[in-house]
């Protein structure tokens, strides 16, 4: 790859030892996972890097985002659909569609464990998949499949369990990593036969809840596409970031849910990362 972007950056976690050349991948084509009609390419870090666990921090401030153990962001020829955005958690203030969720689900019991499948993990991960998914390609996984997805060998993750109350039934799982100062949402499955309780705005709700109770930064929610119907809502929590490529910038929508043009950075850019991304290509 040649120079060192990260010897610019101050290295990962601030240390020259570690600044060494860092190697990514582009894969080959394959069909989109958000526009079945479109192709699409992503551009993975070395999944044998045995700094993976320092660099993932500064990953999910460059767009990229934790599958299993590959770390990857999209790197499409011609599409630049996809847009890492996080929640600026200091920012965040619910509005009233989402303060009715919480209210709705106040007695919602949440419990944060290790990321280790279970039976009823897997299960409720399995309707989920038939009911949001079906013929999209997952809902074929199994428990294998489910681990290679979700679980990373080396990512600090938990799950996110939201049960009722009363029957202690297993309405969903919010699967989240942790970094030092920030949370990063990898997937969140729940019980389609309660859907009507906006579960996956719920489990969000609650992510944000737990940063803020651990005094961590961001919540990084993957990747928004507008106009996309499973993935714009992503645009009504306030505090929203997007990055540009460059540096994050805090995110405005008009009423339609229309981007406005794009205000001051809210970070510093990260130039090492542009040199290296034109060397990958």
């Amino acid at each position: 790859m040649g120079t060192d972007p990260l010897k610019e950056d101050g290295g990962l976690d601030g240390r020259q030892s570690d600044a060494e050349d860092l190697r990514l991948f582009q894969t080959a084509a394959h069909p989109c996972g958000y526009w079945p009609e479109r192709s699409a390419r992503d551009l993975v870090i070395d999944p044998r890097d045995p700094r993976l666990p320092r660099l993932y921090p500064r990953a999910l401030e460059w767009g990229f985002r934790r599958s299993g153990d590959l770390v990857y962001r999209p790197q499409c020829q011609g599409c630049h659909a996809c847009m890492a955005v996080r929640i600026a958690v200091a920012r965040f203030s619910p509005d009233r569609s989402q303060r009715r969720c919480l209210q709705r689900n106040a007695g919602v019991d949440g419990r944060v464990l290790p990321a280790q499948r279970t039976d009823e993990h897997f299960a409720l991960y399995r309707r989920y998949l038939g009911a949001r998914h079906r013929h999209g390609g997952m809902d074929g996984h199994g428990a294998a499949e489910f681990d290679q997805f979700l679980i990373g060998a080396w990512s600090d993750s938990r799950f996110l369990e939201l049960r009722d109350p009363a029957s202690h039934h297993l309405l969903a799982v919010a699967v989240t990593d942790l970094t030092a100062d920030a949370m990063s949402a990898v997937y969140t499955f729940y019980d389609p036969g309660h859907s009507h309780l906006g579960l996956g705005t719920l489990a969000v709700l609650r992510q944000i809840e737990w940063a803020r109770r651990e005094g961590r930064d961001h919540l990084y929610l993957g990747y928004w596409i507008a106009g996309h119907g499973k993935m714009d809502y992503k645009r009504r929590f306030s505090g929203l970031e997007g990055y540009d490529g460059s540096a994050w910038r805090t995110l405005h929508f008009d009423a339609d849910g229309g981007l406005l043009p794009a205000n001051e950075p809210v970070s510093l850019p990260v130039p090492g990362l542009r040199r290296l991304l034109k060397r990958s290509t």
